[in-house]
């Protein structure tokens, strides 16, 4: 009887351990191959339209070269991320291009990018960018790679 119930407490050991990590894997999945639209984010007391008037940020997050890329509500911008579980960290972006934008949402789009300390995704789809425990930026989805 000890040997049975030794077995039975080891196969559902296993079992949920490996759906605890499929469904990280699949989280992890899902924030590639995807451009993400940033329709919000924590900080300043101008209006959200007001930040981004012309054109929202958009990240993609590159696997092989363990990059993101995209625009900044302004000009594009290339960085690199270190990704670890559920904890992200974004690098020093590389050179963007200098077009002048109005709304000044280019600067705390940047400026909350390097604060983010992990990420997660809602039962809604969307990507938040957390620092600590705080949602600082949320994207949704707008066009599969």
């Amino acid at each position: 009887m000890k040997k049975y119930t030794i077995t039975v407490v080891s196969f559902l050991t296993l079992l949920i351990t490996s759906c605890m990590a499929s469904k990280d894997t699949k989280n992890t999945a899902d924030i590639y191959d995807t451009t993400w639209e940033l329709e919000y984010i924590s900080g300043p007391r101008i209006a959200f339209e007001g930040l981004y008037p012309n054109k929202k940020p958009q990240i993609t997050f590159d696997q092989k070269e363990a990059k993101v890329y995209g625009n900044n509500g302004c000009n594009g911008y290339s960085a690199p991320y270190t990704l670890n579980g559920k904890s992200l960290t974004f690098g020093e972006p590389g050179p963007t291009t200098m077009m002048f934008c109005e709304g000044g949402g280019e600067q705390q789009f940047l400026k909350q990018m390097k604060l983010i300390t992990s990420y997660s995704i809602d039962k809604d789809g969307k990507l938040n960018l957390i620092q600590g425990d705080v949602p600082m930026m949320r994207f949704k989805k707008v066009a599969k790679q």
